[in-house]
């Protein structure tokens, strides 16, 4: 284990937090011994290309300072590597670190969780989700991502599609109000404007599953959104993909059974089926796809899990998410 290590940090995510975890995280690490580059970069460009050259130069570990879109940055540098990823938690949702069982918005004691496990067992493997279609080789492209990886994207937490990818794109081109209330608004948008879309599920390369739905999520961890555990069941090591089907529902059911999705409760309701499978090719009309809250494109796209492609600074056993 060398004691270099990157600290990569978007100091936007969270509305600033991102750049005030950054200094109490530094400090960690290097109370603990360790000697910490920092990688800041103007764009998300020019921030992957300095942390590609900081794992090109032989870093110990990537530490991202951010949410979960900055996991996802990350993760376009080192899955599929050995260098393994450290997370503090400093964003809007923070799934991915729920789902690891790290500290969340406590930069410093995330700093020491990540130093720790680096010192004890250079970080442990989990799996990530894969998503490979045109639309992820423009967002790729547009992120600065290489050409042979243009073709795909690296996900950790959840893929969504649906009810919850239509609250998305309006949320995302409404300029006020500012933070997470326009997305009540967009939601509410949404429910006067929803119907159910026409979806076509390939399981495994094989099994076909033609239904009206609500929404489709594809979980390699358990949640999006900052807690609502849409997924509540997924493992990030049993190299499986869950998909939580939410049937064709009228705006009542789904105003009831939306707010159970935090506790998980929702998969026990009627109009909601689960499958797991390793890879799924996912199809409907006019349906935008988000993974780690980021936009993939319009469907269809197709996703894979693949075991242990990620080695994160977690505990050997998560704690509950």
């Amino acid at each position: 284990m060398t004691s270099d290590i990157t600290l990569f940090v978007n100091p936007t995510a969270g509305r600033g937090r991102g750049a005030q975890a950054a200094r109490p995280a530094l400090d960690a690490l290097r109370d603990a011994g360790l000697t910490v580059r920092t990688v800041l970069g103007h764009d998300a460009a020019d921030a992957l290309r300095r942390a590609r050259g900081a794992v090109a130069d032989g870093t110990g570990a990537l530490v991202a300072v951010g949410g979960d879109g900055m996991v996802s940055l990350a993760l376009r540098v080192v899955a599929g590597t050995s260098v393994p990823l450290g997370i503090v938690a400093a964003g809007t949702g923070n799934d991915f670190a729920r789902t690891l069982g790290l500290p969340v918005r406590d930069p410093a004691a995330a700093a020491r969780a990540a130093a720790a496990a680096l010192k004890d067992t250079g970080g442990r493997a989990v799996d990530l989700g894969r998503v490979t279609g045109g639309s992820a080789a423009a967002g790729a492209a547009a992120a600065g991502t290489a050409t042979a990886e243009a073709g795909t994207r690296w996900y950790a937490t959840v893929l969504a599609s649906g009810f919850d990818s239509r609250v998305n794109d309006r949320g995302n081109r409404m300029r006020v109000p500012a933070g997470r209330f326009k997305y009540d608004l967009a939601i509410l948008a949404e429910l006067a404007a929803f119907r159910p879309v026409p979806y076509r599920l390939t399981l495994d390369g094989g099994r076909i599953v033609e239904v009206d739905a609500t929404l489709v999520a594809v979980g390699n961890g358990t949640s999006y959104g900052g807690g609502m555990r849409i997924c509540a069941d997924a493992r990030t090591d049993d190299g499986l993909l869950d998909v939580t089907v939410v049937g064709d529902c009228d705006r009542t059911t789904l105003i009831k059974v939306f707010p159970r999705v935090y506790k998980g409760t929702h998969l026990d309701h009627p109009k909601v089926t689960t499958y797991r499978t390793r890879t799924l090719a996912l199809d409907a009309p006019g349906t935008t796809g988000y993974a780690d809250g980021e936009p993939l494109g319009p469907l269809p796209l197709a996703v894979e899990c693949v075991p242990g492609a990620l080695r994160v600074l977690a505990p050997a056993t998560p704690g509950p998410a």
